[in-house]
């Protein structure tokens, strides 16, 4: 039974979870729901240079819960935030989701200024690791650095202590 049902996620740790896993999937058996608001939608969609988790993403669209409208975001949010992590931010308050899922420091921030509770794309990592939905942190981060993603080496080494693989 999953620890908490329901997560708003942002665009840094989907991108960064097709990385590691090579899909979405970790989310549906971690979370009942995993909310997205139309801005990080349009985030992913927009696909960057080479398009990376686009085909994941809207293969997941089946069971992920995507808002189809931008959201009116508080002035605190859009003047400190980008609009994802700001969009995030409003559609967990707005809906009484109380987790989130934000990678960015400045983010994170803004979150628990919010009242609202973190994990990020490590977080959920180490969670299914605990689940026994994967077998290795260290491998996922490798495969999330292998596609580009930067990790700072103190998260790295926190995550490894914590999955038990250092």
């Amino acid at each position: 039974m999953p620890e908490n049902k329901s997560i708003v996620i942002n665009t840094g740790p989907l991108i960064a979870l097709v990385a590691a896993c090579g899909d979405l999937e970790i989310l549906r058996l971690l979370y009942d729901k995993v909310l997205v608001p139309a801005e990080v939608a349009q985030e992913i969609r927009a696909g960057g240079v080479n398009g990376f988790a686009v085909l994941q993403f809207n293969a997941a669209t089946s069971w992920l819960r995507l808002f189809p409208n931008e959201l009116e975001i508080s002035p605190f949010l859009y003047n400190t935030l980008d609009r994802g992590e700001a969009s995030v931010i409003q559609l967990a308050m707005n809906e009484n989701i109380d987790t989130v899922c934000i990678d960015e420091t400045i983010g994170r921030r803004a979150a628990r200024l919010n009242g609202l509770q973190l994990t990020g794309s490590i977080g959920i990592l180490l969670r299914a690791k605990k689940e026994k939905r994967i077998l290795s942190v260290a491998s996922a981060i490798k495969l999330m650095q292998d596609r580009g993603i930067w990790l700072s080496e103190k998260v790295m080494q926190i995550a490894l202590k914590e999955s038990g693989e250092l």
